[in-house]
């Protein structure tokens, strides 16, 4: 089981694709509750160039809120990250964790029925992005 799903995607910009990702998102109940640009904070703490690259942290609360309940702890795990990286001009790549796989760990039957469903929704989102 692969932790990660990705596609590759042309945009003229890692801004206007971020846009077409929470809009993908939006539409199936994610939010995007944190935001890291690997590109700036590398630059800043290691003086190390990066070409442009996101993550953001999506968050459905209603799963969330699912999750919380049956698995307190369950919070080291969360948000969902969603991550977009420049690969050359105009190609990027966006990649969605698998949910099923990051709380496989977590070994809560209660779990994975709640992981599932948030991977159907991460891939239908990563769908609507590619189309």
């Amino acid at each position: 089981m692969s932790y990660f799903q990705s596609i590759t995607i042309k945009s003229p910009s890692i801004a206007e694709l971020r846009e077409k990702v929470e809009a993908a998102l939006k539409t199936e109940g994610f939010g995007v509750l944190t935001e890291i640009d690997v590109q700036a904070t590398m630059k800043k703490k290691l003086d190390k160039d990066y070409a442009p690259y996101l993550i953001l942290g999506a968050c459905n609360p209603v799963f969330a809120d699912k999750v919380l309940t049956a698995e307190p702890h369950i919070g080291v795990l969360l948000p969902c990250n969603v991550t977009i990286r420049q690969l050359d001009k105009d190609n990027f790549e966006v990649a969605i964790m698998n949910p099923a796989a990051a709380m496989a760990a977590v070994q809560n039957p209660a779990i994975e029925p709640l992981a599932s469903e948030v991977g159907d929704k991460l891939q239908r989102a990563l769908e609507l992005i590619g189309a």
